[in-house]
This record gives structure tokens, sequence and C-alpha cells, in this order.
């Protein structure tokens, strides 16, 4: 006789887990001035209740403030435009949904209630093992995709060569998204939505700890994407780790100069940059164009011309001053992974005395031990 059928319940620790996280989120939503949807126990919401109006108060008259790794990221694009002549100030998303301990990203990224998530960008499934996301480009391709601003380190000849004005153009677009690119999935079934930035702070190793002879050393990365492409965040963060909370001293890089590089990077997502023209971001006609210019496609003859045909790319915008800030222009994760890789690279080379697998193509400086 076949014994019947045995029904267990989820493990209690791992709902346990699950209802911490959906409180920090509820938490997070609640300071920001979002009213908490989520149906779990809201008690502790009534206690802190007063806690969030003084907080909230005091984000208001902090709105300029940001977090110290924010603010070196802020100061280095600032005094970039202005030495390179571009009288424009673009300033970093300052209000968004910190992912300031693992497990966020992953809850926000599907709806409260159900297993699974679609947009145009991408599709997330919850699984017994965990998640499942599926970006619309699961592939990527090296035509074209690399550009590289003008007025920092020496562009190589097969990268393109980005005007800083039409930089500074492609950098007020990418923090300026479409509103169904920043509705967080979890609130995607919910009366509703949420509309918001989502950020994460990273500490990737650039060298690794030699026991008893050198301190690891890591540089800081922030990522910022609009809220419904937190699934990005969330494939990032289960390989190279959360920061923490950017905004605590315990987290900030600059005071753990044992284990700091000195260097800061910065990627901000922002598919939507495909459909600009290349004459709306100040790009010059053919006819004005340099030999370059006319060679990477930087110049337009016809005024309807995408910028890059179109297609995904990456913008880089680096000097010797140790920050590094990217926007990728496309949701498929393996560009936000090598581009983390890339800046591991960058710090590397200028930090010296170590090598980072992607080291191809490194500029190299002498080094003297006097």
């Amino acid at each position: 006789m076949n014994s019947p059928t045995k029904y267990t319940f989820p493990d209690r620790r791992s709902v346990d887990k699950r209802q911490i996280i959906l409180q920090n989120i509820c938490l997070q939503l609640a300071s920001l001035g979002h009213k908490c949807q989520l149906s779990t126990e809201r008690g502790y919401l009534s206690v802190a209740d007063s806690l969030l109006k003084n907080y909230s108060a005091q984000r208001q008259l902090l709105a300029e403030y940001r977090s110290p790794a924010d603010q070196r990221i802020q100061n280095f694009l600032n005094d970039y435009f202005k030495r390179n002549g571009v009288e424009q100030t673009v300033k970093l998303p300052g209000e968004t949904f910190s992912l300031n301990e693992p497990g966020l990203a992953r809850e926000l990224s599907l709806p409260y209630e159900g297993n699974a998530y679609k947009s145009d960008l991408v599709e997330s499934y919850r699984l017994l093992q965990g998640v499942l996301h599926n970006p619309k480009n699961d592939r990527r391709t090296t035509s074209g995709v690399f550009h590289i601003v003008e007025g920092g380190l020496p562009i190589p000849a097969d990268k393109k060569a980005v005007p800083v004005d039409v930089y500074a153009n492609l950098l007020q677009v990418a923090l300026d998204p479409p509103t169904e690119l920043l509705s967080l999935p979890i609130a995607s079934e919910l009366e509703k939505p949420v509309d918001m930035w989502v950020s994460l702070l990273l500490r990737p190793i650039v060298r690794p700890e030699i026991e008893g002879v050198l301190p690891e050393k890591s540089l800081e990365v922030r990522m910022f994407a609009p809220g419904g492409l937190v699934s990005n965040l969330d494939f990032v963060e289960t390989i190279f780790g959360n920061g923490g909370d950017p905004f605590l001293s315990e987290n900030d890089a600059a005071l753990d100069i044992d284990h700091w590089t000195g260097h800061s990077g910065c990627i901000i997502l922002a598919p939507h940059l495909t459909r600009l023209t290349k004459k709306a971001l100040g790009l010059p006609h053919y006819d004005e164009a340099t030999a370059r210019q006319r060679k990477d496609g930087m110049c337009w003859q016809k005024d309807d011309e995408l910028y890059n045909d179109g297609f995904a790319f990456k913008v880089v915008c680096r000097d010797m001053n140790g920050v590094i800030v990217t926007i990728i222009a496309d949701n498929y994760f393996g560009y936000s992974k090598k581009e983390i890789k890339s800046q591991i690279s960058y710090s590397a080379n200028l930090f010296g005395g170590v090598e980072e697998e992607h080291a191809g193509g490194a500029i190299a400086f002498p080094r003297f031990n006097l």
C-alpha cells in the first residue's frame, strides 16, 4: 500500500527571514514618504511613527546632502565638467531606496504576493532555489559598445570618443528616466505603484590579503538603477557582496585607509538612452565634424539619426584622479558585472602592485622603490 503523501511547511527560519526583510522594506518606504502596502504586521510602524516623522523632516532639510561616496563622485563630475568648459551641473539621485542589507534587492524584484514579474526589459520568477531573472538581452556584443569621454585619460583607437558636453547631456537624461522604469516590481500588483531609484554600495576587492604581510584593498562602487531594474542589482550583489549603508561612517571608505585603494566607481543604468538622437545630444553635423568623429559616428547627416544607431552602449568618464563614472544604456546583466571588473582594473592600474584578470590594454606607469 502506498504511503500517504507528506506535506511540509516552509522552514520557520526562512519565513522569519523574509518577514524581517519585508519589515525593512516597509520602514524604508515609510521613511521616504511612501505608504506601506505590504500586508505584514505593521504594529512596529505605529511605534516608529514619531521617529519616521522626525526623519522625514530632517530629510527635507538635508535634501542636498549626499553620502560620502556619492559626494566624492559628485565632486569629480562637477570638477570634470568645469575643467572642460561645460557649464552644466548634473546631480546624482539624492533620494533612493538604499539596498543596505543583502536580500533586499531580491525581495524588491518580485511582486509582494506574486511569483512572477514581467516588463519590457526583464522577466523575474520566484523559484524554490531562489529567483530566476531573465533580462531582455542575454548576450553582449562588443561592436560599437565602448564609448569614452574626452578630456581624461587617452582613448584607444578602437573606442568611440565622446565630447564632454555630449556626455553631460547623456548623464542628464540618464538621471531622468521614464516613470515606467522607476516602478518597483514589489508594488507592481498593489493598488498604488512606488516609483523611485534604487542604489547599492559595493566594495569589490582589488588586492587580496596576504596574511601577515599586506591587508586586503578594495575600491568603492556606487550603483544606481531605476526601480524597475532592481533585479540587475540583485545579480551584482550575489557576485560582489553588499557594502552596507553608504551613510554610515563605518562604511565610509575614506575612514578605512588601510583597506581602501583611494578610488571610487559609479555605474548608472539607463536603457532609455538608446532612443536619443545625435542632434539632440549636441553632436556636430557631418560637415563640421573632425575626422575621428566621422570615423566613430559621432556626427549626423539626418535629424533623426539615433545615438549609436539605437543600439546598446556604455560610456565611461575617468581620469587620473581615481574616480570613474559609467552609464550603461542596457539592462544586460553581463555589462554590469564586466563594468565592475573593468573598474577593478582601473583601480589596480592606478594603485600599482596588483593585476586584474581583465587587465589587457592597461596603461603602464613606472613605479620605483627608492
